[in-house]
């Protein structure tokens, strides 16, 4: 035994002091390695739809209405377990309602305890009694505990735990009771939970989701473009800024920057009056029903005033990162004034719109003074906003480019390959990166962009680097050529809107190619999977989610409403428990009022995506490798103590 092994074991003697209590831990552990494994969920492109993402947990994908078929099987009316499945969904709302309607409410809560302690019974069985009791609420746990747990030491169980059941109702804390034990139900049918990306833009709620996501049980987080914009822009990237304020201007969604973070557009809204008189149709939102019309024009104004503010901020970023080869995206000094025209690989287009009071021909990069005091103000907004940062500070701790998950490799844009299926090269400061090894350095520069001091010149890279993952043409995240946003809103020729896609997206369903991405991963290509985001399967045209023969699952089913008439679906969620893997699809939600009142649910129909051989045990995951190295040092700390190493302490207590 060398000293660093013997310093080690001295750490860990003194948590076990003794042999005693060694063994009972390696007994414990070894007893957790034979349980079923935990229930993963897995979620992509959730887009700010915070009403129908918060159902989906709520509801476990589906999971909760089948343990209460499971459960009580035709003992209950369909009726029933409707409303218990509300009930567990929404326990505060619904009891309001409960409470006015039902006649005799004692006797209803006595039922539905009776009905919730045996959902959690049956969704708690899967556990040991240590990690549900680290579940369990504060106020009730002792309570929970002796109800959900079989006492062979008591005679009259019946007469013991109907004791218990008619004392928390005669004390009044019966909702109390029914909150805490449907929300425990909620968190015990997902174990943990991984966002494949894309949690912000499009829809109105992102910073609502992400309140949910903060406070979750367990949870991890793949960046998607559409975060890394904003994780750029609390970072203090103008560039980034300016995007995010664009989008949300494009889409109807200044809301959340205004009333979700408190972000002060009074500056921009005041420049945009004074610059941008008369917008033309190019800058039209495109709004959702909960749009309030009145503020269409001052909108479209901020709108025009951002898009060209972004497009020189993105402008000096090309001219001085020469190495992200962007220089085709250098559109501003292509502009003929005189003519209306601009040039685009070589090729003369009509400009749609050519009102541009604030750009110099002669220097068509360089903000005004105005403008630049506008972007000021919006970059102290953004780096002083406290629930911005928690949010931010969240994704980059519970975040990532990738993840390596029980055998399971989660992105949410593309690994970059060429068209003959070999990992992309791409420079990054000067040396060439590619496969693992470019998610990797750009995950760094990413951290340093947001972490690192506003004095070092990793600062400034990192934030260029946000941006460059946001829309570089070899971004694993980005995934296509040139993102057209100057194209799309000032020339008509839809030739110049093309965005080509990676070559990843043409080869995803060659085995040999996906293979060779989870061993550049490390992983075993005989039961690995790769979970993919960012791209929406258009179902309704018949295409399957599950790819190269089930080893690349992509689960973008368009939870954003946006991208709903494209997939004919709302969402998918991949489920993989012990028994293997499914695939959920999601039907539109109506409305978190029409759930609790009309006690809707979201239709979710599922797809066997493997079943496995044997039933998976914690044994074969990663917390199961972790167990299995603290059972070997725990059994090298008990041959210590046999060989008198290390002497025991308390052993005579």
């Amino acid at each position: 035994m060398d000293d660093m092994e013997l310093r080690y074991l001295k750490s860990l003697s003194k948590q076990y002091p003794n042999i005693a209590s060694a063994s009972t831990e390696i007994i414990n552990l070894q007893a957790i390695l034979n349980l079923p494994k935990g229930t993963e969920h897995f979620m992509t492109d959730v887009h700010g739809e915070y009403e129908q993402f918060n159902h989906v947990l709520k509801n476990g994908s589906g999971s909760v209405r089948r343990k209460i078929d499971e459960e009580f099987g035709n003992t209950l009316s369909s009726k029933d377990k409707k409303s218990l499945a509300t009930l567990i969904y929404y326990p505060k709302e619904k009891l309001e309602i409960v409470m006015q309607e039902e006649e005799n409410i004692e006797d209803w809560y006595k039922i539905t305890l009776y009905r919730l302690v045996q959902i959690t019974k049956h969704v708690s069985s899967k556990y040991t009694r240590s990690k549900v009791r680290k579940a369990l609420p504060k106020d009730f746990a002792y309570i929970i505990e002796e109800l959900i747990t079989e006492k062979a030491e008591v005679q009259d169980k019946e007469g013991y735990y109907n004791e218990i059941v008619h004392t928390i109702i005669r004390i009044g804390r019966a909702p109390d009771f029914i909150v805490a034990l449907s929300k425990l139900i909620q968190r015990l049918v997902i174990d943990h939970l991984h966002i494949v990306g894309d949690i912000y833009d499009r829809g109105p709620g992102p910073h609502i989701i992400l309140h949910t996501l903060r406070h979750y049980h367990s949870v991890d987080v793949q960046w998607g473009n559409h975060d890394i914009v904003w994780m750029g822009a609390a970072a203090g990237s103008l560039a980034c800024i300016a995007n995010v304020v664009r989008m949300s201007a494009r889409y109807g969604n200044l809301d959340t920057l205004e009333e979700g973070y408190g972000i002060n557009l009074i500056p921009l809204a005041t420049f945009a009056l004074e610059q941008y008189k008369n917008t033309s149709e190019a800058f039209a939102i495109k709004y959702n029903t909960d749009y309030n019309t009145k503020d269409l024009g001052m909108d479209m104004k901020m709108h025009k005033a951002m898009a060209v503010i972004q497009f020189k901020l993105e402008g000096q970023i090309i001219k001085r990162r020469p190495e992200f080869m962007m220089e085709d995206r250098l559109l501003l000094d292509k502009i003929n004034f005189e003519k209306g025209t601009v040039m685009v690989e070589g090729k003369e287009y009509k400009m749609r719109d050519m009102d541009f009071p604030t750009i110099d021909p002669a220097n068509p990069y360089e903000l005004t003074p105005e403008e630049t005091e506008v972007m000021e103000r919006l970059r102290q907004a953004f780096t002083r906003c406290d629930k911005l940062q928690k949010d931010v500070r969240f994704l980059f701790a519970k975040g990532g480019l990738y993840k390596v998950y029980n055998s399971n490799l989660l992105y949410h844009g593309c690994v970059p390959l060429d068209e003959e299926g070999n990992f992309l090269k791409v420079n990054v400061f000067g040396k060439e990166y590619s496969g693992k090894a470019l998610y990797d350095i750009l995950d760094t520069y990413a951290r340093r962009g947001y972490y690192a001091s506003r004095e070092s010149g990793d600062k400034a890279k990192g934030e260029d680097i946000l941006w460059y993952i946001w829309t570089g043409p070899n971004s694993p995240v980005f995934g296509k050529d040139k993102m057209t946003t100057f194209e799309r809103y000032f020339i008509e020729d839809k030739e110049t809107h093309v965005e080509t896609k990676n070559a990843y997206y043409r080869l995803y369903d060659n085995e040999e190619i996906v293979d060779k991405i989870l061993r550049e991963f490390g992983l075993d290509t005989t039961k690995s999977h790769i979970v993919n985001g960012h791209v929406p399967v258009e179902r309704k045209k018949g295409e399957s989610p599950i790819k190269c023969n089930g080893k690349l699952l992509v689960i973008d089913g368009g939870f954003s409403k946006a991208y709903q008439h494209k997939t004919g679906i709302a969402g998918y969620t991949l489920v993989a428990n012990s028994y293997g893997m499914r695939l959920v699809s999601h039907e539109p939600f109506e409305s978190t009022e029409a759930a609790i009142r009309k006690e809707s649910d979201i239709f979710s129909d599922s797809i066997v995506v493997e079943t496995a051989l044997r039933r998976q045990c914690v044994a074969d995951t990663d917390i199961g490798v972790e167990l299995k190295e603290s059972i070997h040092q725990l059994e090298e700390l008990l041959d210590a103590y046999r060989e008198g190493v290390l002497v025991e302490k308390n052993s005579y207590q």
